[in-house]
């Protein structure tokens, strides 16, 4: 087990957490039109890591979300985590901002029990909102298992047909709404209230913490720059 620092900014909720040993310890969340709510960062960051000091609770590593969501807001989110991994000498964790909304539905067992021997096992759809009728999405199954990756989807009623049409799908997280009266297919169903808060960084984080699956602090960059930096000519000699 291992005590990590979570840093969640991709959205309108910015949210802080620390965990130990699977436990939230600490918990901070701040509410803010586009992004808004990024700017108390820094406060909300001082505030954890005054706690954990003031306990004599040394930190193993800081995961952020990587997106995809809010270009300020994922900025913001990853340049004060690798500042205070390059400060306090820490290993840095990247969750995927989508992987991490569907904690809370699996945490909850929301959709415990709605598959049956005649019924195939369901998918999961978390959803960011990406403006207009776009969302960023991918489907997965119940361990997490990428059934389709990330991608921006323009919604209309075929969408995800060629899914719905096998097993049922849950929509949930900040852009599902924009979907509710366009998909009306029977295999289709809607969560509310989902929204990804750093305290249910800490499943995925932690898995990430054990297998030693750690960023480079120098180079990691969030979801919306990683196209750009594969892409980007070396500089002339």
């Amino acid at each position: 087990m291992a005590t990590i620092l979570h840093i969640e900014t991709s959205t309108n909720a910015c949210s802080v957490a620390v965990t130990e040993d699977g436990q939230c310890i600490f918990e901070q969340v701040e509410h803010g039109e586009h992004g808004a709510g990024a700017e108390k960062l820094g406060t909300m960051v001082d505030e954890a890591l005054s706690f954990t000091d003031n306990h004599a609770i040394p930190f193993d590593a800081v995961a952020v979300s990587c997106g995809p969501g809010s270009y300020t807001g994922l900025r913001i989110g990853v340049s004060m985590a690798k500042g205070i991994c390059y400060g306090r000498d820490l290993k840095l964790l990247a969750v995927p901002t989508l992987e991490l909304l569907c904690v809370p539905v699996l945490l909850r067992e929301i959709i415990a029990g709605s598959a049956s021997a005649d019924s195939p096992e369901p998918l999961l759809c978390p959803m960011l909102d990406a403006r207009r009728m776009e969302v960023y999405a991918a489907l997965y199954d119940r361990a997490l298992k990428p059934v389709r990756p990330v991608s921006a989807d323009i919604v209309d009623a075929n969408t995800y047909k060629e899914y719905l049409d096998q097993r049922p799908i849950y929509f949930f997280g900040p852009g599902a709404a924009k979907c509710m009266d366009t998909i009306n297919h029977p295999n289709a169903h809607y969560i509310d209230g989902m929204e990804p808060l750093a305290k249910w960084m800490q499943p995925l984080a932690e898995k990430r913490f054990l297998n030693g699956q750690f960023e480079d602090v120098a180079y990691f960059v969030p979801f919306y720059l990683k196209d750009f930096v594969a892409i980007k000519p070396k500089p002339l000699l």
